[in-house]
C-alpha cells in the first residue's frame, strides 16, 4: 500500500491517553499488513449507514477506509491521521470520548486482559458531524486486531454507525464486551459535570444482553439459538421477557431503549 500519512505536529489529548498505557499498546512505529475485515465484522452490528477504518497505534495513521466515511461525513478525501476523525467530534463530547478510553484502559488492567485484548469490543457514543453540517449521535465499536509477542494491541478496527434515526439521546456508557463466544461483559458509566448519571432503569442478565445484541443484528429466533446453542423455544422466552422488563412493545422500541440504556 503506498501511501503518504500526514501526522501533525502537536499530539492531540486522546492519543496521549492512549500513550499513558504503553503496556496495552503499541507506541513504537511497526508497519502492519491489512486485516481481513469482513472475517471481523461480523462481530458488530451497524444498525444505520456506517462506515470502518483501520488505526495503527504505532503512528495513529488510518488506512483501509470504507468508502462511506466520505459520503457520511461529506469529506472530499480520505483522512490519513486520526486527529482528522478527532477534528469531526462534537466539541462538548471530547471530553468523554477521552475518558471512555481511559476508563477501558484502566479496566483492561483491572481485570488483566492483556492476553485477550483481541477477543474484546469496546463501544460507546457521540456526535460527529455530518455532510450536512449538524451533529448526529454515531455509535462507536473498537475490534482490536493485531497484536505484538508481548500481547500489546498494535492494530484496530474502527466502526461508527449513524444512529441519529435511532436515538438523540446518549447514555455515556462506555461498554466493554466479549466477542468470538467470550462472555465478557463490563459496563461503566461516564459521570457528567461531577453528577453522578441517572441509574440504567432496567437490569438484563448476561445471557439477555446477548440476545440484545444478536437482535439488533437483525438476527431470526433460529439464527439465534444456533449461535447460542440453546433452544428455538429459550430464546422465544428470553425475548418475550426482555420486551416486558423493558416495556417495549416491539423489538424496534428495544433496540433504541437498549442505546439509551447502554447496552449496545
Amino acid at each position: 500500500m503506498d501511501k503518504k500519512f500526514l501526522t501533525p505536529k502537536k499530539q492531540h489529548p486522546l492519543i496521549k491517553v492512549w500513550n499513558n498505557y504503553p503496556e496495552l499498546l503499541k507506541n513504537e512505529n511497526t508497519m502492519l499488513s491489512v486485516p481481513s475485515i469482513e472475517s471481523i465484522i461480523g462481530e458488530v452490528f451497524a444498525p444505520g449507514r456506517f462506515y470502518h477504518y483501520i488505526i495503527n497505534f504505532a503512528d495513529s495513521t488510518i488506512y483501509n477506509h470504507h468508502e462511506d466515511i466520505l459520503k457520511i461525513h461529506g469529506l472530499s478525501k480520505y483522512p490519513a491521521h486520526l486527529k482528522e476523525i478527532i477534528d469531526l467530534i462534537h466539541p462538548d463530547d471530547i471530553e468523554f470520548v477521552m475518558e471512555a478510553e481511559r476508563m477501558c484502559m484502566a479496566k483492561m488492567i483491572e481485570i488483566d486482559a492483556s492476553d485477550r485484548l483481541s477477543e474484546l469490543k469496546f463501544s460507546y457514543c457521540f456526535r460527529m458531524k455530518t455532510f450536512k453540517g449538524n451533529y448526529e449521535l454515531f455509535h462507536h465499536q473498537s475490534l482490536h486486531t493485531f497484536r505484538d509477542e508481548n500481547g500489546r494491541v498494535l492494530q484496530a478496527i474502527n466502526i461508527h454507525t449513524n444512529i441519529e434515526h435511532i436515538t438523540h439521546q446518549n447514555s455515556y456508557t462506555v461498554l466493554i464486551s466479549g466477542i468470538n463466544g467470550r462472555e465478557d461483559f463490563h459496563q461503566m458509566q461516564w459521570k457528567k459535570d461531577d453528577k453522578i448519571a441517572e441509574p440504567i432503569p432496567v437490569k438484563f442478565t448476561k445471557r439477555e444482553v446477548e440476545i440484545i445484541t444478536y437482535i439488533a443484528k437483525g438476527y431470526s429466533a433460529i439464527k439465534i439459538s444456533e449461535r447460542l446453542n440453546i433452544s428455538e423455544e429459550t430464546v422465544r422466552t428470553h425475548r418475550k421477557n426482555i420486551l416486558r422488563k423493558a416495556n417495549c412493545k416491539n423489538c424496534s422500541e428495544l433496540i433504541k431503549m437498549a442505546f439509551e440504556w447502554g447496552y449496545l
